[in-house]
């Protein structure tokens, strides 16, 4: 779900929507949680809502990284003891990471995944590396960038035979 812009606010509002009610859903069947029980609760009922298919639809606007941020900020909460201590005091008792850092190094592997060819051979997607012995004299480069493929269409070609 994207609008016209190519944005996904929609999509992150279902997203968000959907964890509140798992959140609800834990707050109102576990009344006092444990950390032990909250984490294993957390890590499979809530976050893969939050993360599932990041990769293509990966927020990069402030609004919607809070947005899914807080719905973590207010499942640390749920934890007895908890209250007194700053988001990232809970992150660090509970050991988990913030959805930021994990959307990251979620790319992070993909990435290491395609440029080592860990992916299918029949991966749908081309795409050629910069050539080593292409010498150009730019000071930013490594072999790592990607070149873009020009389009090999024969249609004007051979269109007056």
């Amino acid at each position: 779900m994207f609008d016209p812009f190519l944005l996904f606010d929609q999509l992150v509002s279902s997203i968000v929507s959907k964890a509140y009610s798992v959140l609800e859903f834990i707050q109102r069947n576990f009344r006092e949680l444990s950390r032990e029980c909250f984490v294993v609760l957390y890590k499979s009922l809530v976050r893969p809502n939050l993360e599932y298919a990041n990769t293509v639809w990966a927020p990069r606007r402030m609004c919607d990284i809070e947005k899914i941020e807080n719905v973590q900020m207010k499942a640390t909460k749920l934890i007895r003891g908890s209250s007194g201590r700053s988001y990232e005091g809970r992150l660090r008792v509970l050991q988990l990471p913030t959805l930021r850092y994990r959307q990251l190094r979620g790319d992070m592997i993909q990435l290491y995944k395609y440029v080592n060819n860990k992916y299918d051979t029949n991966f749908s997607l081309q795409m050629q590396y910069k050539s080593m012995l292409e010498k150009r004299y730019d000071t930013r480069g490594h072999r790592f960038k990607l070149v873009p493929q020009l389009c090999k269409y024969d249609l004007r070609k051979h269109f007056l035979k």
